[in-house]
């Protein structure tokens, strides 16, 4: 089976978005999911509202089409990786030879306080949060998730946005960061797994209303549970999939929640209470520095109850089982 897949805008500032012939045949590269997420893990609260549909599979954008008509992405093969996303504030192109004028300008990054590389530990702890936030947010939004190769062990292009034209290490895959990122590299596999794993992630359509849980299929929530101001701006929320067994063919009934703090000060959210028997237990921690499968640990030592807390620009998930 093949895909078609549009990018749907030019040079020109034609941009189809939305409206992109045969939306039965052919998919979309979603570059509003794009800029909210950069947008968000920049700490702009002006983006959490839209957030919440980019989450929901961008039901404002595809209502009369399936959610996979939309591939969401943060980096791509034009522009910053992730790494540079959250390091560069500014394009570095000299090594093109055009003077720093190739590549976009506007790039939606922030360097977390430091331009470039740098040794400094509160620096590089943010920026691997940064990293984590996104990549979470990518794979537990419905729709179809597209990743850049790389950015699993912060591949970096030392700031070079427009590197199509250099076969040198500036383009390169360095490997090397495998190891050195191995907190990152582990995360990606989890939430992987954690994708493939629950097929409420991967549903099409934008159900939200309840299912046979009793509970909505998706919902938001703010430092209290069911309490979300949806259209005022925000930078701390959480959300829950709903996962009945009887409606997904599950070996189980199944939860998941993230809880968000795009914020720069910590703050401790409640969790939504869980059916009678069920109980709430840690997956990932992005401000944790290193990650294992639940399923490698004891579920005890993964149990949460009543609350969360988290650092500044940090996300934790949570498994309800």
């Amino acid at each position: 089976m093949s895909k078609l897949i549009a990018e749907a805008w030019d040079a020109a500032g034609l941009y189809q978005v939305g409206s992109f012939p045969a939306p039965d045949k052919w998919s979309e590269w979603n570059g509003h999911f794009r800029d909210c997420l950069r947008h968000f893990i920049r700490s702009d609260a002006d983006a959490g509202p839209e957030l919440l549909k980019r989450i929901q599979g961008s039901p404002d954008i595809y209502e009369n089409n399936s959610n996979h008509t939309t591939i969401n992405f943060v980096t791509c093969h034009d522009g910053f990786t992730l790494n540079d996303l959250v390091s560069y504030n500014e394009k570095h192109n000299y090594a093109n030879g055009e003077d720093n004028r190739d590549g976009i300008n506007d790039n939606v990054s922030w360097n977390s306080g430091v331009e470039g590389p740098t040794k400094d530990p509160a620096v590089e702890s943010l920026r691997n949060r940064r990293v984590k936030n996104a990549l979470a947010l990518l794979l537990l939004s419905r729709g179809v998730p597209m990743l850049l190769a790389g950015d699993e062990f912060r591949n970096s292009q030392d700031g070079n946005n427009n590197a199509y034209c250099q076969d040198n290490p500036i383009s390169w895959l360095n490997w090397d960061n495998k190891a050195h990122y191995r907190d990152v590299y582990e995360f990606y596999r989890i939430m992987i797994k954690l994708r493939r794993n629950h097929p409420v992630l991967r549903k099409k359509g934008y159900y939200t209303d309840t299912n046979s849980s009793g509970y909505p299929e998706l919902s938001f929530h703010s430092m209290k549970a069911w309490e979300l101001n949806m259209w005022e701006p925000f930078l701390v929320f959480g959300f829950m999939y709903a996962e009945p067994e009887a409606d997904f063919g599950t070996d189980q009934d199944y939860f998941i929640y993230c809880g968000v703090n795009g914020h720069w000060e910590d703050h401790e959210l409640e969790l939504p209470k869980l059916p009678e028997g069920m109980t709430w237990h840690k997956l990932v921690y992005t401000g944790d520095s290193s990650h294992q499968d639940l399923d490698k640990t004891s579920g005890k030592e993964r149990e949460v109850r009543g609350s969360i807390k988290l650092m500044s620009r940090s996300l934790m998930v949570l498994v309800g089982k």
